[in-house]
């Protein structure tokens, strides 16, 4: 039998895990958004100096060589930045569920 106290305690208990999952989840989304803005300066900083080195190219090698040199760069750039972003993205969905882990061990079940 469940009795009013139990119910309470649950709706109580269900708040609390649910505040620190949006806790957490608000941490998180703050450092993927700060990670998100630093990537994109560091994109924009490679590219102006990219095309900078570009236009100052005296022949077309140089010009081949300076949009291959970009080229890589940007995508070793990217693989960086994609494996960093999925690490925090991983890290956000387990901080979130974290306090409902244990929370739903917890309950009681209705018989």
């Amino acid at each position: 039998m469940v009795r009013i106290d139990d119910v309470q305690k649950l709706g109580k208990d269900n708040m609390d895990a649910t505040l620190r999952s949006f806790g957490a989840f608000s941490k998180s989304l703050q450092a993927i958004t700060v990670e998100i803005a630093d990537y994109s300066k560091k994109v924009f900083e490679q590219s102006t100096a990219a095309t900078e080195k570009l236009l100052g190219a005296k022949s077309f090698d140089k010009a081949v060589e300076v949009q291959s040199d970009y080229a890589k760069s940007a995508y070793e750039t990217f693989v960086a930045e994609a494996t960093k972003l999925g690490e925090l993205y991983a890290a956000l969905a387990k901080e979130a569920y974290k306090p409902f882990e244990t929370h739903f061990g917890k309950a009681p079940l209705v018989k």
